[in-house]
């Protein structure tokens, strides 16, 4: 495992945010999925915004768990937002044609 993926993380913030860090691939998306799960159900905030801008790098697992914390959220009554999504993230939306899913309705 490269040192990078060893610091992927996702925590919650001082004001519900959670935040991601590191590099999103097929090693750490299990690991931060359930991590991530579990921190937006215990989050005491009724809007949850997700933090990428610490994002080192990400592929298509990045984009994936974005989408899964975005089912979470919903399922826990929460409304929610992206923050400082990396370009090789908005690309792969862009491709994969999930752009307009990434945006607030």
């Amino acid at each position: 495992m490269s040192e990078l993926a060893s610091e992927s993380a996702v925590r919650l913030g001082e004001s519900g945010e959670l935040l991601i860090s590191g590099v999103l691939d097929y090693r750490t998306g299990p690991a931060l999925r359930k991590q991530g799960q579990a921190l937006i159900r215990s989050a005491g905030t009724a809007e949850l915004v997700i933090d990428c801008s610490a994002v080192q790098k990400s592929s298509s697992v990045g984009l994936s768990l974005l989408l899964c914390f975005m089912r979470d959220a919903k399922a826990a009554g929460k409304t929610w937002s992206i923050r400082g999504m990396p370009e090789d993230m908005r690309e792969i939306a862009q491709v994969s044609e999930l752009t307009e899913l990434l945006v607030h309705p």
